[in-house]
């Protein structure tokens, strides 16, 4: 008997529903399922200029949609993603969710246990939501990656409450199902998998903990000798490679001023340790270095000839504007928008080899992408340094290597940059 999957999500189309649920719990594998709320209204498209989706590196996995069927105040939301995303809409519309969202299938990719990558899943269970029969409340969320094997579906179904467990999932491809899992034995803390074998045996079933991404764990249980496991591995390792190397990141201006440790060399997601990163940079690439000065010297004001660390006391770096005539300004002295600036600026010229992710060390440099999330992009920004900043992201991001998914409360200014993706999302 094939084992109850997750109830998919109820619209794939590349249209997105943002309004606070007053729903009932999400669908759960098991009895007394609850129906889910209908999709409401809302709007994605391209803005002006050409569209850097990653269509010119087929060989490069990626997340092109998320899908967020009911987590938090979202209810059948799918968010289409370009390599440029601009997540739009007033507060409370459920921006900040959906980059949570994203980056804890990110951490489940990568082998964490469900309990880190939802520290708080009580938050993500959608308001209002009701308990069933056996007063088990959850959410539910997944991705689309594209890739060489085509769009691969993930779906998860999360029990948050009694206790945090993953009750479904599911991993399809062409519309076949590849992966699917659920639990059969909630005194068992194991869901029963079944994949996809298409020898003599057309389905494996196996158990696997309730506390880790199954997809994840495909490579060490599936032998790849029929060519239905070759597939079934190549699609999990599409997802895994897709959805791996995150880096959320909201510069924080009031802890980037004071001088700090020599370290790794590996940016933070705050930008606390921005000194120590140039202490590195500047030295490792000059090229890419000289790309940021010239960004630095449009989005800030006066004159910029480099920008430079130097040793500040015993085994601290200090970050310093030159201004090319012998003046040099200590970077505590410029404003919070210039510190945000800066830090954005240098995430989007650097890559994995510098931020601190969680960078797949199996797979070729040439086939990573990393994905930057970024909450409140534009906090602190005048609009010159914003429409730089986003000039300077479409660049970056149309070579393949790294995209951006931003949460921003206006993005009309965007339509004058043109490249990226906007997704409206709306509280109503």
């Amino acid at each position: 008997m094939t084992p109850p999957s997750p109830p998919r999500p109820e619209t794939s189309q590349p249209s997105v529903s943002a309004a606070p649920s007053a729903c009932p719990a999400p669908s759960l594998p098991g009895p007394a399922a609850a129906p889910a709320a209908p999709p409401a209204a809302a709007s994605a498209r391209p803005s002006a200029g050409p569209r850097p989706d990653g269509v010119g590196h087929p060989d490069r996995p990626r997340v092109t949609e998320l899908l967020l069927s009911a987590f938090a105040g979202h209810r059948a939301t799918v968010l289409p993603l370009g390599a440029l995303t601009l997540l739009h809409g007033p507060s409370g519309s459920g921006k900040t969710s959906a980059l949570r969202a994203y980056e804890a299938l990110a951490r489940l990719a990568g082998g964490a246990e469900l309990g880190e990558a939802f520290p708080d899943p009580g938050a993500c269970v959608p308001e209002r939501a009701r308990a069933d029969d056996q007063h088990r409340r959850g959410f539910r969320v997944g991705c689309t990656a594209e890739g060489p094997e085509g769009p691969v579906r993930l779906e998860v179904a999360v029990q948050a409450e009694p206790e945090l467990r993953i009750v479904g999932e599911r991993l399809t491809a062409d519309g076949q199902v590849l992966l699917e899992t659920a639990l059969r034995d909630p005194r068992r803390r194991a869901v029963q998998a079944a994949w996809h074998t298409a020898g003599t045996t057309p389905v494996t079933r196996a158990p696997l903990p309730d506390d880790r991404l199954g997809t994840a764990l495909l490579p060490l249980r599936v032998a790849g000798k029929t060519p239905g496991q070759r597939r079934v591995l190549a699609a999990a390792e599409q997802m895994v490679v897709a959805l791996r190397s995150v880096f959320p990141c909201d510069p924080r201006p009031d802890r980037m001023r004071a001088p700090v440790p020599t370290g790794t060399g590996h940016l933070l997601g705050g930008c606390d340790n921005l000194a120590d990163v140039l202490w590195r940079t500047r030295t490792e690439c000059g090229r890419r270095h000289a790309l940021l000065v010239a960004a630095v010297r449009a989005g800030c004001a006066g004159p910029v000839a480099d920008l430079l660390a130097e040793p500040y006391g015993a085994g601290l770096v200090r970050a310093l504007l030159a201004r090319g005539d012998g003046t040099r300004t200590d970077l505590r002295l410029l404003g919070d928008g210039e510190l945000r600036y800066v830090a954005l600026a240098l995430v989007l010229l650097t890559g994995p080899g510098v931020l601190e992710v969680d960078a797949p060390g199996e797979v070729p440099a040439a086939l990573r992408t990393l994905t930057v999330l970024a909450d409140n992009l534009e906090r602190g920004l005048d609009p010159r340094q914003r429409t730089e900043l986003l000039r300077l992201a479409a660049r970056m991001c149309e070579r393949g290597h790294i995209r951006l998914i931003g949460a921003v409360s206006d993005a009309s200014w965007a339509e004058e940059v043109g490249g990226a993706t906007v997704v409206h999302l709306d509280r109503d």
